[in-house]
């Protein structure tokens, strides 16, 4: 449960501006949709990719980095890492089945399979899109244990974009149809109540001694 009090006086130090555009940009947050990136190499990619998800309403992004260590630019992101709840795996297992135990329906983008076009998915459940390497795609572990597959219909002669452009227009088209529907999507009042006081400590200069000054040990 969130320290109610201590919500109140940290926001205290940040100006009424930035607290009423926490609570604007909370009530668009999801945890509906989420995202998995998988052993991206090029650092830009995977700090575009959580830049995307700042941008469209998206609250966690999930990196798989069994291969490369952890790629995350917090220059390209800018500043998008403080703002998506970044959660880090050292296999895709690992991450699969997280993503299972809190009921979400892995989604494999690729290409190379004609299970769903883009224009025609539907958002029926709460959806982890799983995102692959530049050259090679998804590994073999997502594909085999996906419950469905989606692509970007193209028709031109190239036949794939970068992740980070395939992920923007993805998150951006699932997005817009979740905010249609009536589903209950949005961040429960639990969850928005632990994003403003993450994102307001974030926002309070020389955090630990106004910590220490609340908690009376300065």
């Amino acid at each position: 449960m969130v320290d109610l009090k201590l919500l109140d006086y940290l926001e205290g130090f940040i100006t009424p501006e930035r607290k009423a555009r926490f609570l604007d940009i909370l009530e668009e947050r999801t945890n509906y949709l989420t995202v998995a990136i998988e052993d991206v190499y090029q650092m830009h990619n995977t700090s575009a990719v959580v830049r995307s998800c700042d941008v469209f309403g998206v609250q966690q992004a999930h990196l798989i980095e069994s291969k490369f260590g952890k790629r995350l630019d917090k220059d390209i992101a800018m500043g998008a890492q403080q703002w998506v709840d970044i959660k880090r795996y050292n296999t895709t297992t690992d991450c699969i089945d997280t993503l299972r135990e809190q009921g979400y329906k892995i989604v494999a983008t690729t290409p190379h399979r004609n299970n769903c076009s883009l224009t025609d998915f539907k958002l029926e459940s709460k959806t982890a899109l799983f995102f692959g390497t530049e050259r090679d795609g998804l590994s073999e572990e997502v594909l085999e244990t996906a419950d469905s597959f989606l692509k970007i219909p193209m028709v031109g002669f190239t036949e794939s974009l970068n992740i980070s452009v395939s992920a923007a227009i993805i998150l951006h088209t699932l997005t817009s149809q979740l905010r249609k529907e009536s589903i209950n999507w949005r961040l429960t009042e639990e969850e928005k109540l632990e994003k403003r006081l993450d994102w307001t400590k974030k926002s309070v200069r020389s955090l630990n001694d106004v910590l220490a000054r609340f908690h009376g040990t300065k």
